[in-house]
């Protein structure tokens, strides 16, 4: 029997979304240093960061199937690697081309790193601890995405960004020794790759209805990030480092939600923290809707992300409750939705913005946000069967 210790392989679990974090924010924070550098027009800055989310939806289409069969240690390792080699090739690599495959590395790192972390909270937790877990891993990954601005926002006074993303390197490298040093979980798959368990999941209703909910949820989330300081540019008479600023009060409002959902989730009934979130978010984006200044703004942005913060962490302890057996390649299947509709919501918001002009982007987040409402109401029966098994379970 292979004996691990739970809190070590959470603690590891924590790190790998610390890292996720700064994989999915860094191209953001050194995009301008990189357009700078390379005099690049806006059509090659967009040729460079999409590459980052094309890595994201592979790597967590990638990692379930290698977690089920591998286990978690070498995935962990080898994606804090990829994400290494990728954001140490940024500080290190001339030539463009090259840099293209290290974006892509980021991204596939941090698909993987998302993936295989959230799955490993999950597997160590019983059943009424889960969504707790998974709340703070939440916030792990917000100090990740907060953390990355903030140094080079402090530290680009006095040293490039290469110099502070090569440090950033060395401190990953010392944490994929920590993961070669510790136990994990052994693999629930001991012969062969799960893809016949995989294909059989595509035809499950109840992981489709919460996948379904993430495609929404993930799609909320890239449009705040992606869309708000283009909406506010046109009705703030602030500076883009302003706007952009404001911006890390969505993520804040993530970050402070999930620790106190760390205990809600521990008492309130799962489909009722959802429910509530919605409506907070809603009533954050009516906020910003009438927000004339920066302040409203950011205060509209932080209640928005404090609603949504509950989205991911309740619908993947759903799915780690309800397929533990396979549930690497379950949560895979379902963060690879969410993050397709991450980018076809991007798509849909570019084809609105041209035909309705932005002032119509918190109209459209509001309609989604009610999707999601409808899905909750509509399949009730079942979630509150999962979410009853989270709750009442040891």
């Amino acid at each position: 029997m292979n004996a691990y210790n739970k809190n070590l392989v959470y603690i590891a679990a924590c790190i790998g979304m610390v890292f996720f974090g700064i994989a999915f924010i860094v191209m953001g924070s050194v995009l301008p240093s990189l357009t700078a550098k390379y005099s690049l027009d806006a059509v090659g800055s967009s040729s460079l960061v999409s590459l980052l989310p094309v890595g994201v939806l592979a790597g967590s289409l990638l990692f379930g199937v290698v977690v089920d069969r591998y286990g978690y240690k070498l995935l962990l390792a080898v994606s804090t690697l990829f994400t290494l080699f990728g954001i140490e090739g940024l500080s290190f690599f001339e030539d463009l081309n090259i840099l293209r495959i290290c974006i892509f590395l980021i991204g596939l790192g941090g698909g993987m790193l998302n993936g295989s972390t959230n799955a490993l909270a999950s597997d160590i937790s019983d059943d009424k601890e889960r969504g707790s877990r998974l709340s703070i891993l939440g916030v792990c990954y917000g100090i990740g995405a907060l953390g990355i601005p903030l140094l080079l926002g402090i530290l680009s006074k006095s040293y490039h960004y290469q110099f502070i993303l090569q440090r950033t390197g060395l401190l990953m490298l010392l944490s994929v020794l920590y993961f070669i040093a510790i136990k994990f979980p052994e693999p629930k798959i001991k012969q062969g790759f799960p893809f016949k368990q995989a294909i059989q999941l595509v035809k499950e209703p109840l992981l489709l209805i919460m996948s379904f909910f993430l495609f929404f949820q993930s799609g909320i989330e890239g449009l705040t990030n992606n869309w708000t300081t283009s909406y506010l540019h046109g009705r703030i008479a602030v500076g883009s480092d302003e706007v952009a600023l404001g911006l890390t009060f969505f993520v804040l409002g993530m970050t402070v939600s999930r620790l106190i959902l760390s205990y809600l989730l521990r008492i309130i009934k799962h489909e009722y923290i959802l429910m509530g979130g919605i409506m907070t978010a809603v009533t954050g984006t009516i906020i910003l809707n009438y927000a004339f200044d920066l302040h409203f703004a950011a205060i509209s942005l932080f209640i928005t992300g404090f609603g949504l913060a509950a989205g991911f962490p309740v619908i993947i302890s759903y799915i780690g409750t309800a397929y533990k057996n396979i549930s690497g390649t379950a949560i895979g299947l379902a963060m690879f939705i969410a993050l397709t509709g991450n980018t076809l919501l991007n798509f849909a918001m570019g084809f609105i913005s041209d035909s309705f002009g932005i002032s119509s982007f918190p109209v459209f987040i509001i309609v989604l946000l009610l999707i999601q409402a409808i899905i909750l109401f509509t399949n009730s029966k079942k979630l509150k069967k999962v979410s009853e098994t989270s709750i009442k379970n040891n």
